[in-house]
């Protein structure tokens, strides 16, 4: 009979991914051991293996997680059913000061998920797929010319590009913030999209 759950078993499930994504964010997926996050977390390592079978499943959790709460952004600003210029532009500001609050989760996404086994990167990366997407089909409303031409999945790697890297430089503790930048990357992007003049037909407001 398996062993029930206790009623803090979420809470203390999501105390680990938190603790485990700061550590393998400042430290890498390799450079931090299972001890470590014991440790951090204030749980004995048998514990730990309670909650997650081994550092490839936790790793898997917090990318997977990550990734699941960016296609739920998606979904709540697809569900305001907005203007499409406004779509765009609340798709920037939602996932630029989301990123604010889950830095440690971004860059492990960024930077080990090509370390998970390939059925869970696979999935990970599906999910990306999905968002990236979203924002591809998001800038083609905007500026239809953009897809006959080919451009609205490069230009949407362009928009990652600049949202997916602030954690590089924005310093938390700086004068800039998050909310702040959120508003100025949308306003670079539509400033630089209207600029965009693709060579083939259909690009008709």
């Amino acid at each position: 009979m398996a062993r029930p759950r206790s009623a803090t078993y979420d809470q203390q499930r999501d105390v680990i991914l938190a603790r485990a994504a700061e550590l393998f964010a400042d430290a890498g997926y390799h450079g931090t051991s299972m001890n470590e996050v014991a440790a951090a977390c204030g749980v004995t390592k048998p514990a730990l293996y309670h909650y997650f079978r081994d550092k490839d499943a936790l790793l898997a959790a917090i990318a997977q997680q990550h990734v699941d709460h960016l296609e739920q952004i998606v979904a709540e600003v697809a569900a305001q059913r907005l203007g499409r210029e406004a779509h765009l532009r609340e798709l920037i500001l939602r996932f630029v000061r989301d990123y604010a609050d889950s830095q440690h989760e971004h860059r492990v996404l960024t930077q080990d998920v090509k370390f998970l086994p390939t059925a869970e990167r696979k999935r990970v990366l599906d999910g990306e797929r999905r968002v990236v997407a979203a924002f591809a089909e998001a800038i083609a409303a905007v500026k239809p010319g953009t897809r006959t031409a080919g451009l609205h999945k490069p230009l949407t790697m362009l928009l990652f590009g600049m949202m997916n890297w602030l954690f590089t430089w924005l310093r938390p503790d700086g004068a800039l913030t998050h909310e702040a930048m959120s508003t100025v990357v949308a306003d670079l992007f539509f400033g630089g999209l209207a600029a965009i003049a693709p060579t083939t037909e259909g690009d008709t407001p």
